[in-house]
C-alpha cells in the first residue's frame, strides 16, 4: 500500500511542472498569401488569451515567403517582419524547412533573423505532434 501511495505522489510531482507550463502547439504555414497576416493575427490572439502557451511555427513551401526580407502581404502592403518579430519577443519560434530552399534555390541569408531552420518541415511537424503539439493550420 505504501509502495503504491509513493508512486502516486512521485508521479504527481513529475507531472505538475507539465500542467503548469501553456499549451504546446505548431502553427503550419505552406502558403504565406493565404495564411500568412491571419495565422499571424490567430497566433497574436491565442497569446493574448494563453501567454503560457508555447507556440512553434513551421512553414514549408510558398509559407517560407513571408519570413524573407522585406516580405509583405500581398491584401494591403503590411511587413511581416515587424509582427514576426513581436511575436518572436513573446517566446514564438519561427521555423523554415530546409528542403523548401533547396528546392525554390533560396539562401538562408534570404530569411529574417527571427526566423531559424528545420532539415524538413513536415518532418518537423509530425515530431511536435510527438511530442503532444496540438496542430493548427490557419
Amino acid at each position: 500500500m505504501r509502495k503504491r501511495f509513493l508512486f502516486a505522489l512521485f508521479a504527481m510531482i513529475l507531472a505538475t511542472p507539465l500542467a503548469w507550463a501553456g499549451d504546446l502547439v505548431v502553427y503550419h504555414f505552406d502558403n504565406a498569401a493565404a495564411q500568412g497576416l491571419k495565422g499571424l493575427r490567430n497566433i497574436r490572439n491565442h497569446l493574448d488569451t494563453d501567454p503560457s502557451a508555447q507556440i512553434t511555427v513551421v512553414t514549408h513551401a510558398e509559407g517560407v515567403d513571408m519570413l524573407m526580407e522585406g516580405a509583405k502581404a500581398a491584401t494591403n502592403d503590411t511587413e511581416y517582419a515587424p509582427l514576426v518579430s513581436a511575436l518572436k519577443a513573446r517566446g514564438v519560434r519561427f521555423e523554415i524547412c530546409e528542403i523548401t530552399l533547396k528546392n525554390r534555390g533560396l539562401k538562408k541569408e534570404q530569411f529574417i533573423m527571427d526566423a531559424d531552420f528545420t532539415p524538413s518541415g513536415v518532418v518537423r511537424i509530425v515530431k511536435l505532434q510527438k511530442q503532444g503539439y496540438a496542430y493548427i493550420k490557419p
